[in-house]
């Protein structure tokens, strides 16, 4: 198991609980043991490997009401997740969704701003003001080379299915039938008028 918690010896004591991610039922450790670069620890409610295999990349999760308040200065994901980010002028650029480790460090995924979704990583010069607790994250934008507003393009519209080699596309009314002015049908019948915004580029 990849450890991720500061305290290992303390989160995986025999008797300690752990959440499976989305879980409501925790799973309790009955042994645990140091296995270079990580950890094989044992669950009482896992009774095989072939048991364990449903749990391949899913995060563990401990009680956040049980686990010991941090120094001032430190924080636990769950602390991190809904903040805001925001730039040194106090411009929002999202909010922070989801926490992952990479190479050692923490990585802060922020969605939802005007310069699109980005990762953050908590690393100066990337981040200026890291304080959670009071719902303060400052970002700079330019060391993390962020498109301004104005360089973002929106999606483009879903393009029309192209018809296949060898078939005949038919234009078709806004009801789904067939084209009334098309073939068989009665001579003077009005063609439909173009759908705007759906015609091939």
């Amino acid at each position: 198991m990849e450890v991720l918690t500061d305290d290992p010896g303390a989160r995986f004591a025999p008797g300690a609980r752990l959440y499976p991610e989305g879980a409501a039922e925790p799973l309790t450790v009955a042994e645990a043991w140091v296995a270079p670069p990580g950890w094989i620890i044992r669950f009482r409610e896992i009774p095989s490997r072939n048991a364990a295999a449903a749990y391949l990349s899913v995060y563990l999760e401990a009680d956040a009401a049980v686990v010991p308040a941090l120094p001032r200065g430190s924080y636990y994901w769950h602390d991190l997740l809904g903040c805001p980010v925001v730039d040194p002028d106090g411009g929002a650029l999202g909010t922070v969704r989801d926490v992952y480790r990479s190479g050692g460090a923490e990585i802060l995924v922020v969605e939802g701003g005007p310069r699109g979704p980005f990762d953050l990583p908590v690393a100066r010069p990337f981040v200026r003001i890291l304080a959670p607790r009071r719902g303060e994250i400052v970002a700079d934008p330019d060391a993390l080379d962020l498109p301004t507003p104005d360089r973002i393009r929106p999606p483009r519209p879903p393009r029309s299915p192209r018809p296949r080699k060898g078939e005949q596309s038919r234009p078709r009314s806004a009801s789904g039938d067939p084209d009334p002015g098309g073939p068989g049908a009665p001579q003077g019948a009005p063609a439909p008028e173009a759908d705007p915004g759906i015609a091939p580029d």
